[in-house]
This record gives C-alpha cells, structure tokens and sequence, in this order.
C-alpha cells in the first residue's frame, strides 16, 4: 500500500511510523462533553509524546435499540 501523505498535518498514518491514537465518544452529546473528553486525552497523550486525533459521531443511525440515543444530529 503506498503512503499518502497530506501536506496540511503533521500526523501519518503508516505501518513504519509511531501509533497515532484515534479516539473519543461513540455519539457526541454536547460541546461541553467532548471538550473534556478531547482536554483528557490530549493531556495523556502529550505525556506519552504520541500523536492524538480526537473522533466521534454526531449520528448513529446504526444503534442497537431504537430508543437509543442518535446523538446531536445536523442541526447541532
């Protein structure tokens, strides 16, 4: 698989280069939320010196129950 890299971050994904943690909330919430969430995770890995890129979904259509939460939507 050739590597492509884009010139506006400095993150790569590669298998020749360091682990990159992406992570954050299954379903975004509210504003406040994933700001903590993304502050916790950015301030664990700034210690550990590796690169994070913070993901969540703002509709989960693909939920288990239909009276499950879908998340914030495109109007929020």
């Amino acid at each position: 698989m050739q590597v492509q890299k884009n010139d506006q971050s400095p993150i790569v994904f590669a298998n020749d280069k360091p682990l990159v943690l992406v992570a954050g909330m299954n379903v975004l919430e509210s504003y406040e939320l994933a700001d903590e969430i993304a502050a916790a995770y950015i301030e664990a890995t700034q210690k550990l010196g590796i690169p994070y890129v913070f993901k969540a979904s703002f509709d989960k259509a693909n939920r288990t129950s239909l009276s499950g939460k879908r998340g914030a939507g495109l109007e929020e």
